[in-house]
């Protein structure tokens, strides 16, 4: 059994780990660490986990590394850019959920921490250029072999998966592409602020960050990285009344000869050893995913207009965080890809 820590044990994300990692056959959990509830036990903090999980929440300065072969930083943007050289000099590999270490250069982390309104220093930018990110669908043979993972944003992972093939393939004749994307209130976690108490978020829709969310450089990078031709994302995010997913669609120029056999073909053919992505002709709900480390795409060109629109659904909390996070450790730890993953979604 490898040995699994986890810093930022009472947020949604940390929960969304133990969850996973209590069914997972290869991964014990033998510290939970936050800066918040030290001294209680996780039961405490999520009741339903009595029972199954009433570890003790500690300091991350009680943290042990001599009983750790993973560490999970399920903590805030700069964050884990103050602990990693510890655990990188102790040579313990470590994935990281926010965006401190899912760029390679100090310049596309300044762009990110700009659009998130943050300080844009970055404390171990010494360590950049050896982290991976964590994209298993694309780079599972990096992450493997990686020290440092950056799980991907949100958002970023159902716009990258949703875009990667039509992209690689060159069918995209736009230079700009649109992505119409919305978010259920849990991507904001556990301390959404006074915008998202239940008063003013029921039965209201709001965008926010227009053009210039923090999601759009790791965006870029990656389709760029693939692409003859550089691609430019206006990317329009909104918060809806749901509590947990995320849908996106995104519009672009095609080839005309790509018509909607050629399209789902190119997809079907793309990912079709990817276990948690699943192509479909019919209209995609956040539902089908609900609780999934899923990706559902719908690729089509629509006939009338001869414009290409892709869907992408996942849930924000489980391939957008957590469950993605566990699918890079399994390949980090010589697991199989879909170890402790491989559950529907829960319905209704």
């Amino acid at each position: 059994m490898k040995k699994a820590l986890i810093v930022g044990a009472t947020g949604f994300g940390g929960l969304g780990l133990i969850e996973i990692l209590l069914r997972h056959k290869g991964f014990e959990i033998t510290q939970l660490v936050a800066r918040k509830d030290v001294g209680q036990k996780i039961s405490q903090v999520f009741p339903h986990l009595e029972g199954f999980c009433d570890m003790m929440v500690q300091s991350p300065e009680d943290i042990n590394l001599d009983n750790v072969d993973i560490a999970f930083f399920s903590t805030p943007d700069k964050a884990g850019m103050q602990m990693i050289h510890t655990f990188y000099n102790n040579n313990i590999p470590v994935i990281d959920f926010s965006g401190d270490f899912r760029f390679t250069t100090v310049d596309d982390y300044t762009i990110y921490a700009q659009n998130k309104g943050m300080n844009i220093e970055h404390a171990a930018a010494d360590v950049l250029s050896h982290t991976v990110y964590g994209l298993p669908e694309k780079y599972a043979e990096k992450i493997k072999k990686a020290k440092i993972v950056g799980n991907p944003g949100c958002f970023a992972i159902a716009m990258i998966l949703g875009l990667l093939p039509a992209v690689e393939e060159g069918i995209i004749e736009s230079d700009t592409i649109i992505c119409d994307g919305k978010t259920g209130v849990s991507g904001a976690g556990k301390n959404p602020g006074e915008a998202n108490f239940y008063p003013q978020r029921y039965e209201d829709v709001n965008t926010y960050r227009e053009g210039h969310h923090q999601h759009v450089v790791e965006v870029e990078n990656i389709l760029n990285a693939h692409s003859k031709n550089k691609k430019n994302i206006l990317f329009i995010p909104q918060i809806v009344p749901l509590n947990r997913g995320i849908l996106v669609t995104m519009y672009a120029d095609v080839k005309a000869s790509i018509d909607n056999n050629k399209i789902f073909d190119l997809y079907t053919s793309y990912y079709h050893n990817k276990p948690f992505i699943h192509i479909t002709r019919r209209s995609c709900h956040t539902t089908d995913v609900r609780g999934t480390n899923r990706c559902q795409i719908r690729p089509s060109v629509d006939t009338r207009t001869g414009k290409l629109f892709i869907t992408s659904v996942i849930d924000n909390l489980i391939k957008g965080q957590s469950g993605n996070a566990v699918q890079n450790a399994n390949l980090m730890m010589g697991f199989d890809e879909t170890e402790g993953l491989m559950i529907p979604a829960f319905y209704p």
